[in-house]
């Protein structure tokens, strides 16, 4: 059957089965407001099946050997290649990433994620000796995986990945505003031999199926990446069966640009970051922290890359960026760019209201404030689109501050001399710090502080953070 066929169906037991009770829903194309596809949306009860599913396939997986799970992720690998282009497309209708990036970036973000994994897994210790015995890592059981639609592979492939290399089986519920990616995603793994039971898919939204997997007896571990809102949701649902509540959440990451900075060189890399995926990325970095007395020199960079980035079609290649995947999110940040007029933040370029070459899709104007004061709503929301804040600071130690005053923790760049960045990046509450670049390098642990969740993914960190850690005391040396 077709990966059409199967949006409307969920993945269990190693069988694309009916929903017990879902609800067809209309997936919406951002660039066109009208139907990209169609998917179900799932119920309690297919968690339920899912769930038994995973228990059973749990007695023989977690047996299995380092050998062969390389083997199996390997094999995932190169039926995942094969279906890069179904991916780039289907990625383009349904969140708006336009098909050159979606196929270049989307889909190798997800490579990525399965190479790091494999990587960590062929040097990783199953076991290690200590004074008194030995600890042993050994495989969580069922774990739940929730999935946003911003980076989708991304998010599933640094779940999915460690997961079946620690051993576990696992339920995913990918976003309903962008499924389809996870349909290909499961025909994949059909497609490499993963074991029946072994990964299960279930549609739905947040509410009916996302709870379901917080709240289930029968998983052991939930793994959540969206917003802080959501993600309290998710930890308050899991607590009544102290499960493990892993979580990368919201950001309101910081750039700071160095006050000997070679503007020239060193903002396109990091303020590129904004405008990537159309700025729908947690850590992009949209607080730019400027010494005041060249703020004006910043603006003038930092205006151009943004009067210089083409917005249209998805379905088109080319280097320009697509709409924000959906009205909710497009009403947010048309009010968050009317909030920062209203407060007193200067409008440098972009604005409210559609970009002049479209007339629908929910596109978004690239937009640069100046002076903007870290009282002002847009220095404190997650914008979540293609919007530039530049504050300006006194001295490093103020900007420190400024860079330090919010709720999240998730990431941090800083702009200007290596050397002198070592400094200042243990001085920032984030997660990750990138110097130079707008995200972290390979096989980095990604996650965060404060309300930026809890955990990691990545590499052996990612690893780690899917298994249970075990203390033998007693036995032969």
């Amino acid at each position: 059957m077709s990966t059409e066929t199967h949006l409307k169906q969920n993945y269990i037991g190693g069988r694309w089965v009916d929903s017990k009770g879902g609800k067809l829903h209309d997936v919406i194309n951002p660039a066109t407001e009208e139907a990209a596809s169609t998917v179900v949306l799932g119920t309690a009860a297919d968690v339920d099946d899912a769930v038994a599913a995973a228990k059973t396939a749990f007695k023989s997986f977690s047996q299995t050997t380092r050998e062969e799970r390389l083997d199996l992720l390997n094999r995932i690998v190169e039926e995942y290649k094969k279906r890069a282009p179904d991916l780039a497309k289907s990625m383009a209708s349904e969140m708006g990433a336009p098909v050159s990036f979606a196929g270049t970036a989307q889909v190798g973000a997800g490579i990525g994620g399965f190479l790091g994994t494999i990587a960590a897994l062929e040097d990783f210790s199953f076991t290690e000796k200590y004074a008194a015995g030995m600890i042993a890592y050994e495989p969580i059981g069922v774990v739940g995986m929730i999935t946003p639609w911003n980076w989708p592979l991304n998010q599933i492939a640094l779940k999915v990945a460690p997961a079946l290399a620690a051993g576990n089986t696992m339920i995913l519920k990918p976003s309903e505003e962008c499924p389809g990616n996870a349909v290909i995603f499961a025909e994949i793994l059909e497609a490499a031999g993963v074991p029946a039971g072994v990964f299960n898919l279930v549609q739905g939204d947040g509410p009916t199926v996302g709870n379901a997997i917080s709240a289930h007896p029968g998983i052991e571990m939930v793994s959540f990446t969206g917003s802080t809102r959501a993600g309290i949701l998710v930890a308050k649902a899991a607590a009544d069966t102290v499960k493990r509540v892993h979580q990368e959440l919201g950001g309101k990451s910081p750039n700071i640009v160095l006050p000997d900075a070679d503007f020239a060189a060193v903002l396109p890399p990091t303020v590129q970051g904004v405008l990537v995926n159309t700025g729908q990325s947690c850590i992009a970095p949209t607080r730019i922290l400027v010494q005041k007395e060249r703020e004006a020199e910043a603006v003038g960079v930092i205006k151009a890359m943004f009067d210089g980035t083409q917005v249209g079609d998805p379905q088109s290649e080319g280097g320009h960026i697509g709409p924000v995947v959906n009205k909710a999110q497009f009403d947010k940040i048309q009010g968050l760019i009317q909030s920062a007029i209203d407060e007193g933040a200067t409008l440098e370029t972009g604005g409210t209201g559609l970009p002049s070459n479209v007339n629908r899709g929910y596109y978004i104007k690239p937009t640069v404030f100046s002076g903007v004061t870290r009282d002002m709503r847009i220095a404190n929301e997650e914008i979540f689109g293609p919007v530039a804040t530049i504050m300006a600071y006194g001295d490093l130690d103020e900007a420190v501050d400024i860079a330090n005053d919010t709720e999240y923790g998730l990431s941090a760049v800083i702009s200007g001399d290596p050397a002198k960045a070592a400094d200042v990046a243990p001085k920032l509450r984030a997660g990750m710090v990138a110097v130079n670049a707008w995200g972290p390098g390979p096989g980095a642990a990604f996650g965060g502080y404060k309300a930026s969740g809890n955990g990691r993914e990545g590499g052996v960190f990612g690893l780690k953070d899917f298994m249970e850690v075990k203390s033998i005391s007693g036995i032969p040396a």
